[in-house]
């Protein structure tokens, strides 16, 4: 098991074992055996009793399932069992039975609390020197499986003591603008994981939108667009979402932002009296409309096994009296007292049908509800209220209608003009509550069991400013946030400035994608900067491997970036990963002592990006970026800071040449460039070739390959002296992929290849990295 950080709690602990000393007779102090404070977690408990002593996970802890409720528990069992395998690279072994075969170490599952204050999310906690963990459902059951994974991710020393939790809001998540901006499948995957890890349970993909309709269609595949997700992919993510207890819920938004649709469909658009046509506006006074319309609610309502169905409805933003055969069709349907903004107004409650019919509740969005003279908008429609345009909150729920609150502060990220976190993590935290609506605008105690609840909402109105890691990146506190305040739990800390140590403490789930690079010396080690631009870009972010991350500094020239490896170690490379804000100067220095420092690298043009730099000659117990000179206005910025001892790989960086390419974006020299995120991949034939040439001839002990997915079920290691006449000094017909650690070779050359003879797919040859050693 890999050492697991107690620091943070040590420190909270003895805060409190100060704090509890006593006076006895004699005036003498004496300190008791304290009980343990609340444990930091995220969100923190509701309720908290100390204990005193430590649970230990170890080599022989176990999942023991209660065995009446094995098979409920058997996905939540199996979910944890993953994630602290991928936490600890352990595999936990998973039995069934009762409380009294419980042995000291194990971590015990059970249903059947009659704590009816919990509710189906909530769950108690009992950690002696073993933990149980029991709930009235299986959704509590997982929830305390959350709480223990964060424990164990700051040590495998867990406080002694007993829990109640239970969440606030019934609704806490997330929303992607995937419409304007195609995210990946992995991306996704990635986050449902982040949401669970937080407690959070809803998933709410904006799939359609003025610049993108971005899933697979078989009724109207012209316009769908290019990069989109298919539908078995957007299955596999609602079964991984499943296991993980969060909800996916779909939204095609209509009949406003309708611009990538009608874009095919021209004739449906919206054209005012004077002929001023609306891209994005759907002509609600033809009937065509709706056949459109309803030929995406047909073919999505069955592929999402959800509850709800979100269609949008905001932001028709229709100069009515332009438009008289909105009015002309209002009247047509619901009677000479309607007004034009009947038909929109209509077209709600219409859609709603379809989706009720179809078992489920639709959602849409508050800003163009009300104002209408004969239709009023179905009361079991849930409103989502972002903008305190029309009715208030309070008049929403006193229509009857279920709402939530997705205020737009502190809840929007808008690619383009929010800042990272969200546009207000602080202010959310300080000062927000989940039932505090934009506008400052409060509903009633009585009226507060009819707000669901919240999400943060990523908006790419502007889809290139921000990558997909820049965006990871920028939500990251800002889910903290909202976890927090829709749990609804007291606050282990009352500021903002306070809070983020804590995030750093709780860190990315288990199995977030990590860039750990093998050799990398600096990674996790003890960081410290010059000055940090806020507390959200802490210097340990340069060193976390953890590419969404990153440590900003103040805006000066001479700030500095320090990492201490521990002990003196010789360093032949460094690798920066800036972000926009880079430097254009700077030095990479060793030392012994942190303040006599040598600099063994410098420049005055860098140009940002990633700087990689080799054949560096120092040594030191501590690395640092000393700054020179800014890019920009702003101050230094580090995704990533990496620290190599001298390479010992014969192959990195040396000219590579391939038999093919599979596509431009592959070449050869990806599998020796040192970087585990590239690759090389050929042509789909079995002879092909990838080949190094080391400069000169060098005796050749051992070959190490990594394999993408497309591997080598057959191949053979090659040497040449001249790159014509090859000499085979290992060979194979029953490759497995993954990573081939040849050892024991013997041969020499200065040509060294992998010549492929059998693919283990349908694929090419494809590897990550290729390494030759000659010991």
């Amino acid at each position: 098991m890999r050492s697991l950080r107690s620091l943070p709690y040590a420190v909270f602990a003895a805060a409190v074992l100060l704090a509890s000393t006593v006076t006895v007779a004699g005036g003498a102090t004496a300190a008791p055996a304290a009980t343990n404070p609340k444990p930091l977690t995220i969100p923190a408990l509701q309720e908290w009793t100390g204990g005193t002593g430590s649970y230990i996970f170890g080599s022989g802890t176990r999942i023991v399932r209660a065995t009446t409720d094995a098979a409920t528990l058997a996905t939540t069992s199996q979910v944890f069992a993953d994630d602290v395998k991928a936490l600890t690279g352990r595999t936990l072994t998973q039995v069934s039975g009762t409380s009294t075969d419980v042995r000291a170490g194990d971590i015990y599952l059970a249903l059947g609390s009659t704590d009816s204050g919990l509710g189906a999310e909530g769950y108690a906690l009992s950690v002696t020197d073993k933990i149980s963990i029991t709930a009235r459902d299986d959704k509590g059951a997982f929830y305390g499986t959350r709480t223990v994974l964060q424990l164990l991710k700051q040590s495998n020393s867990i406080p002694q003591g007993t829990a109640r939790d239970w969440a606030l809001k019934p609704e806490r998540g997330l929303m992607v603008d995937n419409g304007r901006k195609y995210f990946t499948p992995q991306w996704l995957r990635d986050h449902v994981k982040e949401l669970a890890y937080l407690k959070l349970n809803y998933f709410h993909l904006h799939l359609s939108d003025n610049k993108g309709f971005r899933i697979e269609s078989t009724k109207h595949p012209e316009y769908v667009s290019a990069d989109h997700l298919s539908k078995q992919e957007v299955t596999d993510l609602i079964a991984l979402a499943a296991k993980y207890k969060v909800t996916i819920v779909p939204e095609f938004d209509a009949p406003g932002h309708m611009d990538t649709i009608l874009a095919k469909h021209a004739d449906l658009k919206l054209v005012s009296n004077t002929g001023v046509v609306s891209n994005g506006y759907i002509d609600l006074s033809k009937d065509a409309a709706y056949t459109l319309i309803k030929d995406i609610y047909d073919e999505y309502l069955p592929l999402f096994p959800g509850p709800y169905f979100h269609i949008g409805a905001d932001e028709y933003q229709v100069d009515y009296n332009t438009h008289p055969q909105l009015l002309a069709a209002a009247r047509a349907k619901y009677g000479p007292t309607a007004n034009a903004k009947d038909i929109y107004l209509g077209f709600i409650n219409w859609a709603n049908g379809i989706v009720r019919a179809a078992g489920k509740t639709t959602r849409a969005w508050n800003d163009g509800i009300g104002g209408g003279a004969a239709v009023t908008v179905n009361a079991n429609v849930i409103l989502e209220f972002w903008y305190n345009y029309g009715l208030s909150p309070q008049q929403h729920i006193d229509n009857g209608h279920l709402i939530s609150n997705e205020s737009w502060d502190p809840t929007y990220y808008v690619l383009g003009s929010g800042g990272p976190g969200g546009p207000g993590s602080q202010w959310g935290y300080d000062t927000w509550n989940p039932d505090l609506f934009q506008g400052s605008q409060n509903i009633t105690a009585a009226s507060k069991s009819k707000n669901l609840g919240s999400k943060l909402h990523i908006w790419c109105d502007n889809p290139d400013v921000a990558t997909e890691t820049r965006i990871a990146a920028d939500i990251k506190n800002g889910l903290r946030m909202l976890a927090q305040q829709t749990w609804g739990s007291p606050k282990l800390v009352a500021t903002w400035a306070s809070f983020t140590p804590i995030i750093t403490t709780i860190g990315r789930n288990p199995a977030w994608p990590s860039a750990v690079v093998p050799g990398n010396l600096a990674a996790g080690k003890p960081t410290t900067a010059s000055s940090t631009e806020t507390a959200d870009f802490p210097a340990v972010n340069a060193t976390d491997s953890d590419p969404s991350t990153r440590w900003s500094s103040g805006y000066t020239n001479t700030e500095w970036l320090q990492v201490d490896l521990g002990t003196t170690q010789p360093i032949g490379r460094v690798k920066l990963n800036w972000e926009t804000a880079y430097g254009k100067g700077y030095q990479i220095q060793v030392s012994n002592d942190a303040t006599n420092w040598t600099t063994i690298y410098t420049t005055t043009t860098g140009d940002g990006g990633t700087d990689d730099l080799p054949g560096l000659s120092g040594s030191g117990r501590y690395v640092r970026m000393q700054g020179t000179a800014r890019s920009s206005q702003w101050g230094f910025s580090l995704y990533e800071f990496e620290v190599y001892a001298p390479s010992g790989n014969l192959a990195a960086g040396k000219p590579a040449t391939a038999s093919s390419t599979e596509t431009a974006n592959f070449p050869a020299a990806y599998a020796v460039d040192s970087n585990l995120a590239t690759r090389w991949s050929s042509l789909y034939t079995d002879s092909q070739w990838l080949r190094v040439d080391l400069g000169s001839t060098q005796p050749i002990k051992r070959a190490k390959l990594v394999w993408e997915t497309a591997y080598g079920k057959g191949y053979q290691i090659q040497v040449s002296n001249d790159a014509a006449n090859w000499a085979t000094i290992y060979t194979t017909t029953t490759g497995d992929g993954g990573t081939d650690d040849l050892t024991g070779l013997s041969g020499s050359g200065r040509y060294v290849r992998v010549l492929g003879t059998a693919r283990g797919t349908g694929y090419g040859y494809s590897l990550f990295e290729f390494e030759l050693y000659s010991s």
